[in-house]
């Protein structure tokens, strides 16, 4: 796994964190700030994807 697949997929487990962490406390803030990580991490993951599959 390449370095950018691995951020990605810990932003994407941090995001989970912190919107799980936000759920337990009540922490709407929290919440939403660890979906948002989510999603840039998933965004970010499929744009390597596609670059990867262009590459070969």
């Amino acid at each position: 796994m390449s370095g950018k697949k691995v951020k990605n997929v810990a932003q994407k487990a941090k995001g989970k964190m912190k919107e799980t962490t936000g759920q337990v406390v009540g922490n709407e803030s929290l919440e939403a700030k660890g979906a948002r990580e989510q999603m840039a991490g998933d965004a970010k993951q499929t744009m390597q994807k596609a670059k990867d599959t262009l590459k070969h």
